[in-house]
């Protein structure tokens, strides 16, 4: 490509003052979003967050899995958070509302698909999933990943990589239904660990359950055996998330 022809590709023009002021103004956007975010989310402690595919029926095994499992979260007295949307989302609200304790959705703007399911005391709305990911960690005592697609593999590995690098505490993390989770934590022993791109104890940082008291129980047995409240530097590192 000769100079003349990259001049003209659009990609490549130099942003405009009027593109780079709308640009920056999205800045007070984004803030906004994580202050409603945090004053809105504080006080709803503890809470789980439950993730899972948004394309999952009501007649799936597995949807009705995920109303159990949020079902009795909430009676243990956690809230339950979800993104808000249709298919497991919306299960886990369901299930949350059931029981006695807050059922909360994290709403996205999305082009398709995602649809604000109705059964929300607490509803949130985003623009930019970053902010959104940053809430679902931020007050969480424990991730419950249910089977789901590149949404929910990609909030896995944001708090698997948060607790591994030492950015949030650890907590509970608990892939759910093991026949769909198996193979990619085959493949995290068999090729991650072994190319030496994670550690083996990184393994560690999840169980794999599929039963809905169980799964409660471990949460339980968890906090039992942690300290009694965020130590200093735990409290140190929200600050920093």
């Amino acid at each position: 490509m000769d100079d003349k022809t990259r001049a003209q590709h659009p990609v490549l023009q130099p942003i405009s003052d009027k593109e780079l002021t709308r640009e920056s103004w999205k800045i007070f956007q984004i803030m906004g979003e994580f202050v409603d975010g945090f004053e809105r989310l504080a006080h709803l402690r503890p809470s789980v967050s439950i993730f899972g595919s948004a394309r999952t029926l009501p007649d799936d095994p597995v949807y009705q899995l995920t109303v159990e499992i949020a079902h009795k979260l909430s009676d243990a007295g956690f809230a339950v958070v979800s993104g808000g949307g249709p298919g497991l989302m919306e299960a886990a609200n369901k299930g949350a509302q059931m029981g006695k304790s807050p059922s909360i959705g994290l709403n996205i703007q999305l082009p398709h698909e995602q649809t604000s399911n109705n059964y929300q005391d607490i509803s949130l709305y985003f623009r930019h999933f970053f902010s959104r990911k940053v809430m679902f960690v931020k007050h969480a005592s424990a991730y419950v990943v249910m089977p789901g697609g590149f949404g929910t593999l990609d909030e896995l590995a944001e708090i698997l990589t948060l607790v591994q690098t030492g950015k949030t505490r650890r907590i509970p993390i608990v892939l759910v239904h093991t026949p769909f989770w198996e193979g990619l934590v085959e493949w995290f022993r068999n090729t991650l660990v072994k190319q030496g791109t994670i550690s083996p104890d990184d393994t560690d940082l999840f169980v794999l359950l599929d039963d809905a008291d169980a799964i409660v129980d471990h949460i339980f047995q968890y906090y039992e055996r942690a300290v009694s409240g965020p130590t200093t530097e735990e409290r140190a590192k929200f600050m920093e998330l």
